[in-house]
């Protein structure tokens, strides 16, 4: 494995060096390498422990379909938040905040180095920013928000926020997408002004002043993530993914069950229910189709952030 770019080291060697309670981020979009930057990273480093960021991977038995790193790819370093949960549990970004802020601060206790892997969004973000997580959103409703931020970088959310909620408006700048779209499935959800059903919790306009956090996120070419992308589902199918979902459908799982919602799982679910009764480039294409308006999402979600240091492998 190639060392850590020297830009990257001296910034990590400074931010350590500076920091009480240190937190690195390793985020980007689906397929970006991730995985494999952290590991790099860890390595570098010496004395971390990693912390599951991708909501997929809580899950048991979802293991070649999230593209769940192995033992042998973990490379002797610890793992946390990986296969916690069985397919039918739910989990949620409170969930998840409260777990994972627990695991972040017992590691830096003793004496070691958080990293943050993965690419769930709002899970992140409810780590990196302290969102307020209460009520819980529906993916039907954020898909909706972030198309319609997409059509004018937020212009009429912004506005739409001014006029329900200015008390918080005022708090939040139209090109922070992550807080302003909460904001408005706050007062979606509950009919009322985020200021008023969440009045003891703000919305942060910087980092969570819990950790001293470093962020970088892995970029690839949007032409070549999508070929990544379409190779990877490939490879995944002919690695055992319909197996490993006949697998879960004998153990009495269905498409109903939170973790079957997964990317891929639910096409393949449909396939075998179907009588697989199309042919398998097409299944493929269905779900690389998923995995890459997924990816657009979350560069989208990411766009605009200027706390993150974006890197590719290559100059990683």
């Amino acid at each position: 494995m190639s060392t850590l770019h020297a830009d990257s080291a001296s910034l990590i060697s400074t931010h350590l060096k500076n920091s009480k309670r240190p937190l690195l981020v390793v985020l980007g979009p689906t397929a970006s390498g991730k995985t494999s930057f952290s590991i790099q990273l860890a390595k570098h480093i010496g004395n971390v422990e990693i912390v599951n960021a991708d909501s997929r991977q809580f899950y048991k038995y979802l293991n070649i379909g999230t593209a769940k790193i192995t033992e042998e790819e973990k490379q002797g370093i610890t793992h946390h938040l990986i296969d916690i949960l069985d397919p039918n549990e739910e989990s949620t970004a409170g969930w998840y905040q409260i777990e994972a802020t627990k695991v972040v601060e017992d590691i830096i206790d003793r004496g070691k180095i958080p990293i943050l892997v993965g690419g769930s969004m709002l899970y992140i973000s409810s780590i990196i920013d302290g969102l307020s997580m209460a009520p819980s959103t529906t993916p039907e409703i954020r898909d909706r928000f972030i198309k319609e931020y997409e059509k004018d970088n937020g212009k009429s959310l912004y506005e739409k926020l001014c006029r329900v909620d200015p008390k918080t408006a005022e708090k939040i700048h139209q090109n922070n997408m992550p807080r302003l779209i909460r904001a408005l499935e706050i007062h979606e959800l509950t009919k009322t002004p985020k200021s008023s059903a969440v009045p003891n919790s703000e919305l942060r306009t910087g980092n969570n002043k819990k950790f001293d956090t470093l962020i970088f996120g892995m970029k690839k070419e949007r032409n070549d993530l999508v070929e990544i992308i379409n190779i990877r589902t490939d490879s995944m199918l002919n690695s055992g993914w319909i197996k490993e979902v006949e697998k879960l459908i004998e153990m009495g799982y269905t498409e109903k069950d939170p973790g079957m919602k997964s990317c891929g799982y639910r096409e393949i679910y449909s396939f075998l229910k179907n009588g697989m009764n199309i042919p398998m480039k097409e299944l493929s294409e269905k779900i690389s189709a998923k995995s890459r308006q997924y990816a657009k999402r979350q560069m989208t979600w990411w766009r605009g952030d200027d706390r993150i240091n974006w890197l590719s492998l290559n100059d990683s």
